[in-house]
């Protein structure tokens, strides 16, 4: 027989039925305020895409700016350099290497690599033995690919139509590619001036580009070298400063 006064783990249930009702009202009442009539779960993907759109407007404000300022900048140099005989000589030096450089436009015949990820399944999920990181193109490969073109003695290198210098770093994060202040999704393309035997040659000889291929072979990532016979690439006009270096000695 039971006690008078009934199970006392009922007794518990009871007196906890207000307390979860009135946390359970509170956190609607909190989600209802912060939501504003909203999608929560798409709020942060939405301030991103904008954050990123802002990012992108504001670079290429700066970019005309610089433009301005650089052709500004040139157009006192020779100023200067026509009543300065020191000056005329130095610019004239640097005049002559500016094409090795990177800092005039090159055109000639040449190769374009075309770098993408590999295609999804129809069920969307890895091939089998594959996890996703096998199925993107990453840093290293285009990374390598660049390497074995200056191997090869390219005139001149772009990637996704970003001309190359000396100080340029490729970056990914994740599948998306970092240069020069701009994201850059695959496919990627990479073009080059050059002797496009020698090219693949190069590529061929490539630690890095022979890891790609075996990528390629296994996982259906694009790797695709054609030979153009005229390549044009734009002048470098990006930032000169370095800020992690410094003179040797």
């Amino acid at each position: 027989m039971r006690r008078r006064g009934g199970d006392p783990r009922r007794r518990a249930w009871n007196a906890l039925v207000p307390v979860v009702a009135m946390a359970a009202g509170l956190l609607f009442a909190t989600s209802g305020q912060t939501a504003r009539g909203t999608d929560l779960r798409a709020g942060d993907v939405t301030q991103l895409s904008q954050l990123i759109e802002q990012i992108g407007q504001s670079g290429d404000a700066l970019e005309g700016q610089l433009t301005q300022l650089q052709a500004r900048a040139e157009a006192l140099t020779q100023a200067e350099a026509g009543r300065n005989d020191e000056v005329a000589a130095a610019t004239a030096a640097g005049n002559a290497e500016q094409a090795s450089a990177g800092f005039t436009p090159v055109s000639g015949p040449g190769v374009e690599i075309t770098l993408d990820d590999a295609p999804e399944t129809s069920s969307g999920t890895p091939p089998r033995g594959a996890t996703l990181d096998d199925l993107v193109i990453h840093q290293s490969d285009v990374q390598g690919v660049v390497n074995a073109l200056w191997a090869a003695g390219a005139d001149g290198v772009s990637v996704m139509g970003q001309r190359l210098i000396a100080t340029s770093a490729v970056r990914c994060v994740g599948n998306v590619l970092l240069l020069q202040g701009r994201t850059w999704s695959p496919p990627f393309v990479i073009t080059a001036v050059g002797d496009a035997d020698a090219v693949r040659e190069r590529l061929g000889q490539s630690y890095e580009v022979s890891l790609l291929q075996q990528a390629v072979d296994r996982f259906g990532l694009t790797y695709r070298v054609t030979d153009r016979s005229q390549v044009d690439l734009p002048a470098y006009d990006g930032a000169l400063d370095l800020q992690y270096a410094s003179a040797a000695g």
